[in-house]
């Protein structure tokens, strides 16, 4: 008897821990994405810093730091697209710059996103904070919207927004949204919840571009009455926590939830609230960042207290490097530099347009403290989501996501790694890096840091070679003294390119032919010839 007794507690034992592990295996997933937030701007990345972060800091001293992640363009439109489709997004109709407030939709109708994925595997989803990937609004008759730019002064008033829309973040797999329909320097200025406006945007106004500032402001257009912008990252935070509360029972329970949280700050306009202006010593940018890193802090304190944080999985990261409004001179004449010791900024092709913070925190099964170099992109969220819950994902999805999981659990890879990358610039230009080579296919940054586009030296040269193993700083072009290595990584590109994907499968359709090489300005040095991969079949 004693014996049976014995063997009915060790397998009672046993199911308890099989059914621990299941739900370890199966984690809530929090993916914050921050805007325009630079990887110097994060004091764990950057110790000559002058901002504190100890809530950032905390997420990757209790999980992993990339030190080699990337987005996959360097402005926001196109990094959201590719992190929720794990899909490069030069392969869809946006080849260069944003979507507006007012544009249609971009993500595919076909096209699975990691919150339907996630959404078939079990998970209660939401997405919280700035869209900017297009929303099918109601156009008044006669009136016209920008399909792939930011609406003009003259479209603003284009909707009717006593009608709800479609095409927007409950129509690609959430099942709750409640944010803003872009960056909160575009129209409308009001918030969204599900598929319409909370409050009429009755008012024609635009905001403060920097707090103090009274020469430069935000776009013109439709606002609700009594919305100023501040109030924007605190009421995100509160939608988050909130959501949070009521998906914890079934939490739980086993049923896990995936919160996509989308900040709009520090992007412009730069806004920090009374409590935090003058605290970092820097500017208000400095102000900004200290009062996001602050209620990213919330955040965690949520996770903790409702008993969710040992099997969450927390993602924190930025969708490009930091923008130029931020006030640079004025940063780097107080000893800080958002882009750390990268060249470059938001919209470049150079690193700090697109290498970002990366910290990933899941206590159930990744042990803190640790570093890795693997080379990464946000597209490849989704391919690790899917490998974290069992999913098979089709051919037609995420071609060009890889899983980093193997990074984080340090278990055996059960696919392949990143070995290559292709960044995108605001103005499409394109590099590809493969091992601590990396070639820029224009002659200056592609975006807005110096060189720009069309005002180059006369003779650069119509391409940049860099290793970044001996020259992070992307100082020395070293394309003339390795033509071979210019040659191989063109045809690398071309390849994938007109593959359609960079992941193992079948050939894929681009939604329109690419052209990787982009028009070279007038005095710039040698033209480049002009290359064109099409749709792939």
């Amino acid at each position: 008897m004693n014996t049976m007794k014995v063997l009915c507690r060790l397998l009672l034992v046993m199911l308890v821990l099989s059914a621990a592990l299941q739900a370890a295996g199966k984690p809530n997933i929090l993916f914050i994405l921050c805007d325009d937030l630079g990887t110097g701007d994060v004091r764990l990345l950057n110790p000559e810093g002058k901002i504190p972060t100890p809530n950032m800091n905390r997420i990757g001293r209790e999980g992993v730091v990339f030190t080699d992640a990337h987005t996959p363009s360097s402005v926001c439109t196109p990094t959201r697209y590719g992190t929720l489709t794990g899909r490069y997004n030069w392969r869809t109709k946006l080849q260069n710059g944003v979507l507006g407030g007012l544009s249609p939709r971009l993500i595919e109708q076909d096209r699975l996103t990691v919150a339907a994925m996630l959404k078939q595997a079990g998970y209660h989803t939401a997405a919280v904070g700035k869209w900017h990937l297009g929303m099918d609004w109601v156009v008044k008759p006669g009136q016209t919207v920008a399909e792939l730019n930011i609406e003009s002064r003259e479209q603003a008033w284009s909707v009717d927004f006593t009608q709800p829309h479609k095409g927007g973040p409950l129509s690609v797999g959430f099942d709750h949204y409640f944010g803003i329909a872009a960056s909160l320097d575009m129209v409308p200025y009001v918030f969204i919840q599900g598929d319409r406006v909370t409050v009429l945007p009755t008012e024609d106004r635009d905001l403060e571009m920097v707090h103090g500032k009274t020469d430069k402001f935000t776009r013109k257009g439709p606002a609700a009455p009594g919305f100023t912008g501040y109030e924007v990252l605190g009421t995100f935070i509160d939608q988050a926590v909130a959501w949070i509360d009521a998906r914890t029972a079934d939490a739980k329970a086993g049923k896990p939830f995936f919160l996509y949280l989308p900040l709009a700050s520090p992007h412009t306009p730069i806004l920090p609230n009374p409590k935090w202006r003058g605290k970092s010593g820097l500017n208000p940018y400095g102000d900004f960042v200290m009062e996001t890193d602050a209620e990213v802090g919330r955040l965690l304190k949520a996770l903790d207290e409702r008993g969710l944080a040992e099997n969450t999985l927390v993602v924190f990261t930025s969708d490009n490097g930091c923008s130029p409004s931020a006030n640079y001179p004025e940063l780097l004449a107080k000893g800080h530099n958002p882009s750390g010791s990268y060249r470059g900024h938001k919209a470049d092709v150079y690193e700090g347009g697109h290498r970002v913070p990366f910290l990933v925190r899941w206590p159930a099964r990744v042990k803190g403290g640790s570093t890795s170099s693997q080379l990464t992109c946000l597209t490849d969220f989704m391919a690790t989501a899917a490998e974290i819950n069992g999913v098979a994902l089709p051919e037609s999805a995420a071609e060009d996501s890889f899983s980093f999981l193997p990074v984080l659990t340090g278990e055996p890879a059960r696919g392949p790694f990143r070995e290559s990358l292709v960044s995108h610039s605001i103005g499409g230009f394109f590099a590809i890096r493969e091992g601590p080579w990396k070639l820029c296919l224009c002659p200056g940054s592609g975006g807005w840091s110096e060189p720009r586009p069309g005002k180059e030296p006369a003779g650069s040269p119509a391409v940049q070679l860099f290793n970044l193993d001996t020259d992070l700083g992307e100082t020395k072009n070293l394309q003339a003294e390795n033509p071979e290595i210019v040659q191989r990584l063109t045809k690398k590109l071309e390849a994938l390119v007109a593959a359609g994907r960079s992941t193992p499968g079948a050939n894929r359709a681009n939604a329109v032919p690419v052209d990787i090489w982009k028009k070279q300005a007038a005095g710039a040095g040698k033209k480049a010839k002009s290359k064109k991969a099409g749709k792939a079949g």
